[in-house]
């Protein structure tokens, strides 16, 4: 028999078993998984920033290598966004910026480890208009910095600067390898967290891809591997969350090359002109209420994520920029 009879039924079976797992499979997972990339594409020259990217660490993203058995410090880091620019003004509004700094107890050498955008957070949170390219044009990667020294009066006067463990050698040196892969494949840069409803039990749509993302994944990994963190003080971190119904998945640039989706392509980069970059006075004036029109009126929300484009169908309170405790993993 039989060997004939019980090939045939486990043939039977894993095609069921394929049918069950491929229905399941079917169905639209939330929060949609943040898509990688096999290695970091080319940046476009026509994204430009206004302030460097890392313009003190080694320019192909090397870390130094420390010896096996050295003890390293390991410090949180926090700042209000653009605190060199304008002090403690987006602290006011809890909008910082999260960093990781280590210590090495051997040559006395400190060093800030940082992620975030190559091209400004404006440009990774809404797309530019480009005559010669049909669909909305972004610059939204971001990327780990490491760089020698700890600006202890940035990190101090408006933020937070205070260790949280040491680790060894030896483990700082497969941080860093971790942290070189996690840059090449985790490259594009998300503002926004986007849930269903601001209560306990909300629906997570999409997560964020941030500073704070990067911090917590590090720290994550340094657990992983041994390390013992530790803060003495609540870990508070920025979240900017937008609230909407089940999220509408519209498709990629294509859209924006096919008659048959038209008059969608015209309302996605009108939505995002009201978002362009470089407004007079009035101009901004006038794509604030036209944003609000979109947005609250409309409640809609043409929304970024993994190169693709979908539609949110807003809900009150619309937006919100939250200063949340978010314990070390």
């Amino acid at each position: 028999m039989n060997y004939f009879v019980y090939f045939i039924h486990l043939v039977l079976h894993c095609w069921i078993v394929g049918l069950v797992v491929s229905s399941v499979n079917g169905k639209q997972v939330w929060p949609v998984p943040y898509e990688r990339v096999d290695s970091r594409p080319d940046v476009d020259p026509f994204c430009q920033a206004l302030y460097p990217f890392c313009p003190t660490g080694d320019p192909d993203g090397r870390i130094p290598v420390m010896t096996d058995s050295d003890v390293i410090s390991v410090f949180r880091l926090q700042t209000p966004v653009w605190e060199f620019k304008y002090g403690d003004v987006m602290g006011k509004f809890h909008i910082m910026h999260d960093a990781i700094g280590f210590g090495s107890s051997k040559t006395g050498t400190n060093f800030t480890m940082e992620w975030y955008e190559l091209f400004q957070l404006g440009n990774c949170t809404f797309p530019h208009e480009r005559a010669d390219v049909s669909a909305p044009f972004w610059c939204n990667q971001g990327a780990a910095c490491l760089y020698e020294g700890i600006d202890d009066i940035h990190w101090k006067q408006n933020g937070t600067l205070e260790k949280i463990g040491e680790i060894s050698g030896e483990m700082f040196n497969e941080m860093a390898r971790w942290v070189q892969e996690d840059n090449e494949t985790g490259v594009y840069y998300e503002t926004w967290t986007v849930k269903s409803d601001s209560g306990l039990n909300a629906t997570t749509w999409f997560e964020s891809y941030d500073c704070s993302q990067f911090v917590h994944r590090t720290y994550k990994k340094l657990l992983d591997m041994g390390a013992e963190l530790t803060s003495p003080t609540p870990t508070y971190y920025t979240k900017i969350y937008l609230y909407s119904g089940e999220p509408v998945r519209l498709g990629n640039d294509s859209i924006f090359q096919q008659s048959s989706t038209k008059d969608l392509a015209t309302d996605i980069k009108k939505f995002y002109h009201s978002f362009r970059s470089h407004q007079s006075v009035v101009e901004m004036i006038e794509s604030l209420l036209e944003a609000f029109e979109k947005m609250v009126l409309e409640k809609t929300f043409y929304f970024y994520y993994n190169s693709e484009y979908w539609k949110l169908p807003m809900k009150y309170p619309y937006i919100k920029i939250i200063y949340e405790e978010i314990p070390l993993p």
